[in-house]
């Protein structure tokens, strides 16, 4: 029996096993399994890797989608990570390639995917509050927000997830440094259902810029002078 002998049912089923490439691959050989490719109930969870994965032609993003995970393990995570006031052009350069990638597909989904239930975003450094804010506004069903090595994610998400986050029942900021304990307080109080998880964010030194951090040394020492 030929592949395309498989009623609509199987040939799902079987696309199901595979990864992005190998669906798109299968389905440029005939208009019969092209038609599976794009069957919305092929793409109810979608896994990516790096921001790269996000550009390509490979996967389908609409409603039906419920689960999505970006999740970025590598060394160059590192520099998205630092500071904008303390790269040097080399690091500038590398994160201009790919700075507005997840955020702009995470726009895309606020507008094509309603029915999000569960987003995990790890590595994933020049995601913004203003982005979080409005995924959870456009996606009222979420239920599980995992944030991970988001190093400009701030307290502002957090009361975005009172204000706007009415299905979440479980809220992850681990390792996001601009986290603090008062933002944390802040969400047990308001939503006590949840359950919040921030490993290593309250307790690491946020960013703070030069100019910002001398005028608060002036500050304290025309206190003391007081």
């Amino acid at each position: 029996m030929h592949i395309t002998q498989l009623n609509r049912e199987c040939l799902l089923h079987l696309f199901s096993f595979l990864d992005k490439n190998s669906r798109k691959s299968l389905a440029e050989t005939c208009h019969k399994l092209l038609e599976v490719f794009q069957d919305p109930l092929l793409w109810s969870l979608l896994n990516f890797h790096s921001p790269m994965e996000l550009k390509k032609d490979n996967f389908l993003l609409g409603p039906a989608l419920k689960y999505l995970s970006i999740c970025w393990y590598s060394e160059r995570v590192k520099v998205c990570n630092i500071e904008d006031w303390m790269k040097n052009s080399f690091q500038k350069d590398f994160c201009n390639r790919h700075e507005n990638t997840v955020t702009d597909f995470l726009l895309e989904v606020c507008n094509r995917c309603p029915n999000l239930l569960s987003l995990t975003l790890s590595g994933c450094g020049h995601v913004t509050d203003d982005c979080i804010l409005l995924l959870l506004k456009n996606c009222p069903n979420l239920r599980t927000l995992k944030l991970e090595n988001c190093v400009r994610i701030t307290d502002q998400t957090l009361e975005a997830a009172t204000l706007y986050g009415s299905s979440l029942q479980t809220l992850h900021v681990d390792f996001c440094r601009n986290i603090t304990q008062t933002g944390l307080e802040s969400v047990r109080a308001k939503c006590p259902s949840v359950t919040l998880r921030a490993e290593r964010s309250a307790n690491m030194i946020p960013d703070n810029k030069p100019g910002k951090k001398l005028m608060l040394e002036k500050a304290s020492r025309k206190l003391v002078q007081l």
